[in-house]
């Protein structure tokens, strides 16, 4: 089973930058079938929602409007690591945010009930 371990999270300034990493323990992400990788946020009293994504195949990224713009999402195959660069934040963007991995090969997979394995969070917090 794929474990996934994000770190990063933070307090921060509005306009300011954080670089959330989410790391796969054990052995690569392709060999546990894992074709794509996203992330996920949760603020109190919201619903999970989507934040960006990636194939691993191709390296395609895709992102929910909000963060166009602001946020990129990369891979480091060497490093089994997925990232998360936030930058111009705001202080909406604070929630916990969660590394999410898909077995399914998809060109495109923005609900979180689609992927099979999740990381336990990391707090991000934006201060006006």
């Amino acid at each position: 089973q794929v474990q996934l371990v994000e770190t990063g999270g933070g307090s921060v300034q509005a306009g300011g930058s954080l670089r959330l990493s989410c790391e796969a323990s054990g052995r690569t992400l392709s060999t546990f079938s894992i074709n794509g990788m996203g992330w996920f946020r949760q603020a109190p009293g919201k619903e999970r929602e989507f934040v960006a994504g990636i194939t691993m195949s191709r390296g395609n990224t895709y992102y929910a409007e909000f963060v166009k713009g602001r946020f990129t999402i990369s891979r480091d195959d060497a490093k089994n690591t997925v990232y998360l660069q936030m930058n111009k934040l705001k202080p909406e963007d604070t929630a916990i945010y969660y590394c999410a991995a898909d077995k399914a090969i998809r060109n495109y997979n923005p609900s979180a009930y689609e992927y099979d394995y999740w990381g336990q969070g990391t707090q991000v917090t934006v201060s006006s």
